[in-house]
């Protein structure tokens, strides 16, 4: 059975939480010493959990919580002295007086859960990418750490890096005159012709294998639909499954879209389409293209931007030789002048004769002092962490409004049209039909 947050409900929620802010906040949102540690609990200790205990170990970890103690086995036995637990809302339940700060990194579906149950007990989070599993969960969840003015960060780490800083500065100094136009690409979810980073377009499985002995699988579903345990959906499978992941997009647009819209000044789009290979109810397509229209910023012209995944890219633009890379993952600019090409690890100018002409634009930015630094910074009174909520719901928010556009093709049978999209709303305005996917229902019990 599914039960849904209404806005009424969370609006109340929200309003009982100040009391709860009040009373607990001291606890996380306190003034720290220099050399003083914060107390970090993680949901979540295996996979990309683990990478990020591990770049936050120069903190106290104080607690840790997996649904599968053999997957966590490994960070269980670095940290012998952390609490451990299976269950988050007991975690935060027992020990919240001894937490000051969160790591949430489980799967897609219960990145809002556990993250809204942090914020409501004024702790400080970071969570990995995308931020929520729906577009009206990115909405709350920014809203919901706003109001609570604790310090959060997404964890697309690139955006703290050196090239994020140079693209930036590449466009504000008109290298390649003003972009109208920008092309993103992933090999996600496959990676070559013979290996696949997890399954998509595919259906459920129809037996039923016991569930392992270390793995709370009631747990693992969490707010998501009841169904049988099954190796399918995990670990790291359950990225191409709707009721848990959020696909190829998810995956890896937060990190992509990134510095595009930290150089394009990027707000929300005004429309986004889909085409994909076939679209099921269980998994997401084995390839797509969403295609997202932006409109003029001030000085800077409508930007169209078009994604792809499953291994479809963009033609070549003539300026890039057959012999220079255009790799499995990048980003194509395309402006006036010229264009901007990555392989992922380095923007470089098209054609070379502008990039010799032009050489390196000149460095205006602050640099980071890394993606994890900045939030335990920002935990400890400094500036913002540069993904903060306020930066990555929004961020998500777009993202995921194609996930949206590819769902409202295999449901209603559309016309593949554009959705014209209403941000302020938070609502599409020719196909009302696409709003049911802007948010999902939530399995009995699970509420925030």
């Amino acid at each position: 059975m599914n039960t849904t947050i209404t806005r009424r409900r969370f609006i109340q929620s929200t309003a009982r939480a100040a009391t709860v802010f009040t009373i607990l906040k001291a606890g996380s949102a306190r003034t720290y010493a220099a050399n003083e540690k914060l107390n970090i609990a993680s949901i979540g200790a295996g996979g990309q959990a683990a990478g990020d205990i591990d770049q936050l170990k120069s903190q106290n970890i104080v607690a840790l919580c997996d649904v599968d103690w053999r997957h966590a086995a490994g960070t269980f036995k670095k940290f012998p002295e952390a609490k451990k637990f299976k269950d988050y809302r007991k975690m935060l339940d027992e020990i919240h007086r001894e937490i000051d700060a969160v790591i949430v990194a489980t799967p897609d579906h219960h990145h809002f859960f556990a993250s809204m149950s942090a914020i409501r007990l004024g702790k400080h989070v970071y969570c990995e990418k995308p931020l929520t599993h729906s577009v009206w969960e990115a909405r709350e969840l920014a809203r919901a750490a706003r109001f609570a003015k604790v310090a959060t960060q997404m964890g697309n780490q690139a955006q703290a890096n050196e090239e994020t800083r140079r693209l930036q500065e590449f466009v504000i100094d008109g290298a390649i005159g003003p972009i109208h136009e920008v092309h993103i690409w992933t090999d996600r979810p496959s990676r070559g012709l013979f290996a696949e980073y997890w399954p998509q377009g595919v259906t459920r499985p129809t037996d039923s294998p016991a569930v392992p002995d270390t793995l709370d699988w009631d747990l693992w579903l969490g707010p998501a639909p009841l169904r049988p345990y099954h190796p399918a959906y995990l670990p790291a499978k359950w990225r191409g499954w709707w009721d848990f992941g959020t696909g190829a997009l998810g995956d890896i647009a937060c990190h992509y879209f990134d510095p595009v819209f930290r150089a394009l000044k990027l707000g929300p789009p005004i429309s986004v389409e889909a085409s994909s290979t076939r679209v099921n109810e269980e998994t997401y397509p084995l390839g797509s293209m969403i295609t997202y229209q932006f409109p003029a910023r001030g000085d800077m012209p409508p930007v169209k931007l078009v994604w792809y995944d499953g291994g479809l890219r963009p033609p070549r633009p003539p300026q890039i030789k057959d012999t220079d890379l255009m790799g499995d993952n990048g980003h194509l600019l395309i402006g006036t002048k010229g264009i901007i090409n990555t392989d992922w690890s380095k923007w470089r100018i098209y054609p070379e004769k502008l990039a010799k002409e032009y050489g390196e634009p000149p460095k205006k930015l602050e640099r980071s002092p890394g993606h994890h630094q900045e939030w335990i910074n920002a935990c400890k009174g400094g500036q913002k962490a540069g993904s903060n909520f306020d930066w990555a719901g929004p961020l998500t928010e777009t993202v995921l409004l194609g996930n949206v556009a590819l769902r409202t093709q295999l449901r209603e049978r559309l016309t593949r049209s554009a959705l014209q999209w209403d941000s302020e709303k938070l609502a599409f305005t020719n196909v009302t039909e696409a709003n049911q996917f802007l948010r999902r229902g939530y399995r009995q019990g699970w509420t925030v």
